[in-house]
């Protein structure tokens, strides 16, 4: 194999040898555990140590690295402590997750690594954010994010390579085509020569390097790297290599022909490397054995310690406290000072406000800027923050809600604006799956807010009038927010901002221009988890959210002889169980109303709450009432009786009398 090193110093050649040697030492021991039972898993990156290498020398130390499964090399050449490592592998309390999720599924703020979820894909919109937000804080920083071939079908590497070339994002894309995803050979992944190619597409530049060469791994990468912190752009290399084992251990290798390991054999990236440093004369037969003695007594060392720690010690409180940053709530009390003013517009003044409040805040949304987002609400931020603040994006939810986790991991804060709740379904997993694991499994926030114009009665039809909260009640991690009145949306908002947890801010569509409240003219904030009684009374209690309180208002209205204590959730996570029990506990009877379809909605939940821990004080059954069990129509006769609108009044009344 031929090396172009004329222009690196010895010592450079030794440092990339002995960043090559490590990994692969550490890996040989794992395998060897691995077959004694004494480890559950591994994903060997043997054959592919020189690009993990390679890339992490060429960037800075200060520079974030993403990188996947097979990229030992990366954390061992930033230095993360090995006896650390095992322990994150083993699953012990002094590993990066606390034994809540195993291999590299875990970052290092200290070490500028954030390690991959399983799903692989969303790990590059994570990279754009990253450096989204160096280049917002005007630092010349480059951001590299590893994939496989396997990884470039999934639609998050197209919207994150997209976004990045249409912002001109200073990311490098490494592609590690080493032939196999899992058993899938290339010429079923893909159908394009080169998958370097698919950098034409969005105006990228590419480059092809041999993955098991590493002088010139770091030789290119170090210089593609010092470019683009000169002029910021995303770039695509495609690193090609090979998989010298199964994808993982248990999967086994029978799929591959045995033509291809002798081939690759001989490309072996240190043995290689090993002969032209000894023929070079860098490389002594003395210093090599010194090296592995010294490696040796190093991974030895470290196994005994992480194996001499004790396994967890499972604590409820432990793991409930984790699921979210803490956030110490700060209220800022509102002044005397009110205006009559509708929930868009309290919807606005909060963001603009907060804003102001923020200088890290940034707001991302499709049609969001000179357009000012599709209801308007944006309308004229542009002018007052600037196009680098208040961000017009492509239609890839995935990859900004990817870009928001990012910014967080960089410092900064993001509101996402979704143009139509509905469209969350396109950004669903990094949602589930990043934004509200993060926390929990290695204290990673996310200080995201997603916006979410929702809701019926509008006539927009099943893909524009949806209320799907029920979809992230369920995700532990998230908060959900969903308020029914001008004053509540402005001051929840607020909070929403101010919270570093990823919060659902859903707005309903229907309430926009049709509720208007006196409200505050000055920033203000409103706690997570405190309900409203917005009506109080003594014959039942009512519980409902959304439009849904007005609907219930409309009735009550109706039949003024009706005494109900009508509670507004505010939040449906958190949820103000206290005030639900309390009135329940007072009036003997509840009717839950929501919006969503019934079956899996909140209501259910609140429902089985009450019974546990209310049940002695029932009159009556508990009482649900929600939309049909279809999607929602768009014919307003339809729409109407879709929505529980007088199917509520019926139960409400047939409630009373029993």
């Amino acid at each position: 194999m031929p090396y172009q090193a004329e222009h690196l110093h010895e010592n450079d050649l030794i440092a990339l040898y002995k960043n090559m040697l490590y990994p692969r030492m550490i890996e040989e021991k794992m395998l060897i555990l691995l077959r004694q039972g004494k480890v559950s898993k591994w994903f060997s990156g043997i054959g592919q140590e020189a690009i993990s290498v390679g890339v992490t020398m060429a960037l800075k130390s200060d520079e974030y690295i993403l990188p996947m499964h097979r990229n030992l090399g990366v954390f061992t050449t930033r230095k993360i402590p090995l006896e650390q490592l095992i322990s994150q592998w083993n699953g012990k309390a002094s590993g990066f997750t606390k034994g809540r999720d195993r291999s590299f599924h875990f970052g290092s703020q200290a070490h500028k690594i954030i390690g991959m979820i399983s799903h692989l894909g969303p790990q590059l919109g994570v990279a754009d954010g990253i450096a989204l937000a160096h280049k917002l804080q005007n630092k010349n920083r480059v951001t590299a994010v590893f994939t496989g071939e396997g990884g470039t079908s999934e639609g998050d590497f197209h919207e994150a390579l997209n976004v990045a070339s249409v912002w001109q994002l200073p990311v490098i894309f490494c592609i590690e085509n080493n032939g196999y995803g899992l058993s899938t050979p290339t010429n079923e992944q893909y159908y394009c020569k080169d998958l370097a190619d698919r950098a034409i597409g969005y105006g990228m530049e590419s480059y092809i390097i041999d993955g098991n060469n590493i002088v010139d791994v770091f030789t290119e990468v170090k210089a593609i790297a010092e470019s683009i912190r000169q002029n910021h752009r995303p770039v695509l290399i495609e690193f090609k290599t090979f998989r010298m084992r199964g994808h993982e251990e248990s999967s086994g290798t029978d799929y591959v022909p045995n033509s291809l390991f002798e081939t690759w054999k001989t490309k072996d990236p240190i043995d290689n490397f090993e002969q032209f440093l000894q023929s070079k004369s860098v490389l002594s037969e003395d210093l090599k054995n010194e090296i592995k003695t010294e490696f040796s007594h190093i991974i030895n060392e470290a196994i005994a310690t992480s194996f001499e720690e004790s396994d967890i010690i499972p604590s409820k409180s432990l793991e409930l406290n984790d699921v979210y940053q803490q956030f110490k709530y700060q209220e800022v009390i509102v002044n005397n000072n009110f205006n009559s003013i509708r929930f868009i517009d309290a919807i606005s003044e909060s963001l603009k406000q907060s804003m102001e409040r923020h200088d890290n805040l940034i707001m991302m949304g499709q049609d969001i800027a000179e357009y000012g987002g599709a209801f308007k609400i944006t309308k004229g931020f542009v002018e007052q923050f600037g196009k680098d603040r208040i961000r017009n994006t492509p239609i890839c939810e995935s990859a900004i809600i990817e870009n928001a986790m990012g910014l967080s991991i960089a410092g900064m804060k993001s509101v996402v604006e979704m143009q139509f709740g509905d469209f969350i379904s396109s950004g669903f997993n990094p949602v589930v799956n990043l934004l509200a694991k993060s926390h929990y499994r290695w204290g990673q926030n996310a200080d995201v807010v997603i916006r979410m114009p929702c809701g019926g009665d509008v006539g927009a039809g099943p893909f524009h009038s949806q209320t799907n909260e029920a979809w992230f009640n369920k995700t532990p991690g998230l908060k959900v927010v969903y308020p029914a009145f001008p004053y509540d949306a402005k001051g929840l908002l607020a909070t929403a901002i101010n919270d570093p947890n990823p919060v659902l801010f859903f707005e309903h569509k229907a309430l926009y221009r049709t509720i208007q409240q006196d409200v505050p003219e000055d920033y203000y904030t409103l706690p997570f988890g405190k309900a409203s009684v917005v009506r109080k009374g003594e014959d039942i209690t009512i519980i409902s959210y959304g439009a849904s309180v007005h609907w219930a208002l409309n009735t009550l209205d109706k039949h003024q002889d009706i005494s109900a204590d009508l509670i507004d959730l505010r939040t449906l996570q958190p949820l103000d169980t206290e005030a639900i029990y309390d009135s329940v506990k007072k009036t003997s009877k509840v009717i839950i109303l929501q919006e969503d379809s019934l079956f899996g909605g909140i209501a259910s939940d609140i429902s089985a709450l009450i019974m546990e821990h209310c049940f002695e004080f029932l009159d009556a059954p508990v009482k649900r009432v929600g939309s049909l069990e279809t999607p929602i129509p768009f014919t307003k006769n339809l729409e109407n009786q879709y929505l529980p609108k007088e199917r509520f009044e019926i139960a409400l009344l047939a409630l009373l009398a029993y």
